[in-house]
């Protein structure tokens, strides 16, 4: 079977969630399939940033680039229905977009989508003009009717499919997003420790966030408990600092002007990228990691976190239960009271933060890319004739 990819999620060449899912899924897939033949369809106008060759020891994967002017191409996609990207790849029989965005496909190529969650229909006052202009141009509702069949990376956004856009539950697949065989805890006398702390300019003690910066993070929330926790004046709280890093998203102005105005904006550290190899030296070196975003389809950050042995604490809702399950503490992200308290009580209590830390650990191991590799090739053989 001749297998379609669209990777032009890649070709920004970011680290944020869909792209962590599609660099991770397709490297255990192909790993995983020596049989079928899959062509990865990317277009960039301008230098790609996608290097081809993490996937060039695969002898039966290839990339196919284009370089149309990304508007123009969508623009035909959209109006004309054409070019069929199908045929643009010399013919395939399936073709598998592991993120929402403009196509068009021949009648007989069967498509087969990943949906991460559907933040922009639930919290659409969280997204700019141009995002939900562009949400709205795409229309994940068609496309999802167009597939022939859906995946969700979590019962919470599997749901959400089948009630917001009433889809056949028959048609949507719940398979989990894994976690990097990188992402493990360091040991504690490991350099790179050292070399990662100097590098980033990290404190000793730090509360730690990692994620887009964007009003669906609730970003504000952690400045609120951090200022709270150290208006306390606590001995064992003074030392503490909060970092705060991610890529800049959307309506970014507005989440740096909370972290300037803090009571303790001199203890803020914002950093706006830490690279791959380094993010598990950072969570290892973080005292407690905070993520009580408004929404979540999946929320691989929480992950992570569990598995390099540093306390979670998270929201309450969305996908995020399904996550951590008793490996952290949860709370409601409305309320920055109980993202204050849950922070206290972690940090001032260290048999508390050891029992969180290790229950954290043993519930990462759940999830790995290899099954969800496993069970994405389990959908396409599915449709294999």
């Amino acid at each position: 079977m001749r297998i379609g990819i669209d990777i032009r999620c890649l070709s920004d060449g970011k680290r944020t969630g869909v792209e962590e899912y599609t660099i991770n899924l397709l490297e255990n897939l192909f790993e995983l399939d020596k049989k079928n033949q899959y062509i990865l369809f990317l277009n960039s106008y301008n230098d790609s940033h996608f290097d081809e060759r993490i996937f060039s020891h695969f002898k039966n994967v290839s990339v196919k680039r284009f370089n149309y002017p990304n508007k123009l191409l969508n623009l035909c996609f959209w109006y004309l229905r054409w070019p069929h990207v199908d045929k643009m790849l010399g013919g395939v029989d399936l073709f598998f977009m592991p993120n929402i965005n403009f196509v068009a496909l021949s009648a007989k190529t069967k498509l087969i989508l990943t949906i991460h969650d559907l933040s922009w229909e639930i919290f659409s006052e969280t997204f700019s003009l141009k995002r939900r202009a562009w949400h709205h141009f795409i229309n994940p509702r068609s496309l999802c009717r167009q597939a022939d069949h859906i995946i969700a990376v979590s019962d919470s956004s599997r749901n959400d499919i089948v009630d917001r856009y009433k889809i056949s539950v028959q048609k949507v697949e719940r398979i989990y997003n894994g976690i990097s065989d990188e992402i493990i805890k360091l040991d504690r006398n490991d350099p790179k420790l050292i070399e990662v702390k100097e590098r980033y300019h990290l404190p000793f003690n730090f509360i730690f966030y990692l994620g887009t910066i964007e009003p669906r993070k609730n970003i504000p929330a952690i400045v609120k408990a951090f200022d709270q926790l150290k208006s306390i004046g606590s001995p064992n709280l003074e030392k503490y600092k909060l970092v705060i890093a991610g890529g800049m998203g959307w309506k970014i102005g507005d989440i740096l002007d909370t972290m300037r105005g803090a009571k303790f904006t001199k203890d803020i550290i914002f950093t706006s990228c830490i690279t791959n190899e380094d993010k598990a030296a950072v969570y290892t070196l973080a005292s407690l990691f905070v993520y009580p975003s408004l929404f979540e389809g999946f929320g691989i950050p929480v992950l992570e976190a569990m598995r390099c042995g540093v306390p979670v604490i998270t929201s309450n809702c969305s996908a995020l239960p399904e996550v951590v399950d008793e490996g952290g503490l949860m709370i409601d992200p409305d309320k920055p009271d109980e993202l204050y308290l849950a922070m206290k009580e972690i940090l001032l209590d260290r048999d508390f933060a050891n029992e969180i830390s290790s229950r954290g650990q043993r519930q990462s191991i759940r999830f790995n890319w290899r099954t969800s590799a496993r069970q994405t090739l389990g959908i396409f053989e599915k449709f294999d004739e």
